[in-house]
């Protein structure tokens, strides 16, 4: 299928109090907002590793990079424990500038990597893995092409990296970032994408895109619409349909086999 997307499962976001919260980016006055399309980063990632699980026919080793609190595999538990499939991993391990084992390690994450992701003395050890999750990452890295490319060593040969950040028309790729750079603060945005680039960025690292699309047609905070299923779904589609139109993008880079 094309757009599988379009038939993944929503309803686990709808009134799950487990996600209702700050923690995965939903400001406390719209907490009750239903179908919030500010968790559909969230989202996209666990139906990558729910069908990754599935077309592997075991648990997968994962390694999350930029993992600040916990809220991805946080999103897994609470997911799960509102009526979305349950996904078991062989590991799950955390990569950061900076990392809280109080908060991570009740969570489940593993091990461990206290690494600047932009430092030529950037290491994983020898470890590789399944699957690699950059979940809005790159758009504060100066050279995101570069960190890709220390990552492909560490995924296992038909592995898989999957990922998102904000993105734009093409065109508007290269304007953006000369505004942004010189004001961006500490920990900023200061990369812009499209999907031209994710193509790009693949190429030059011997990856394949399996996945690639935009997420929503708006997303405004509190909007009464996100209490529709139908808007979601609409979103969704938009994005899969024009995936240059400025949001979002999502997507899944295939390491071949051989």
């Amino acid at each position: 299928m094309a757009f599988p997307q379009l038939c993944w499962d929503v309803e686990f976001l709808k009134n799950n109090p487990a996600l209702q919260s700050e923690d995965y980016g939903i400001p406390t006055e719209v907490k009750d907002i239903k179908y919030s399309v500010r968790l559909v980063r969230y989202w996209f990632t666990y139906h990558f590793l729910r069908e990754e699980t599935r077309k592997q026919g075991r648990n997968l080793s994962v390694c999350e990079i930029g993992v600040d609190v916990g809220q991805m595999l946080g999103f897994m538990h609470a997911a799960a424990s509102h009526g979305a499939e349950k996904i078991e991993f062989e590991t799950w391990d955390a990569v950061d500038c900076r990392i809280r084992p109080e908060l991570l390690e009740p969570v489940g994450y593993k091990q461990f990597y206290e690494v600047d992701l932009e430092s030529t003395e950037f290491r994983l050890g020898d470890k590789q893995y399944d699957t690699m999750i950059l979940q809005h990452v790159l758009e504060h890295l100066f050279e995101p092409e570069v960190l890709i490319s220390k990552l492909v060593p560490h995924l296992k040969p038909g592995g898989m990296i999957n990922g998102g950040f904000p993105s734009l028309p093409d065109f508007l790729v290269q304007k953006r970032e000369q505004q942004i750079r010189p004001t961006a603060r500490k920990f900023g945005h200061v990369s812009v994408f499209s999907p031209k680039r994710v193509r790009e960025m693949a190429a030059a690292n011997g990856l394949e895109v399996e996945f690639l699309s935009g997420a929503f047609f708006m997303r405004k905070k509190g909007f009464f619409l996100e209490n529709y299923r139908w808007w979601l779904r609409f979103n969704l589609w938009f994005g899969a349909m024009f995936p240059s139109w400025p949001g979002e993008t999502y997507w899944v880079l295939r390491k071949p086999a051989k």
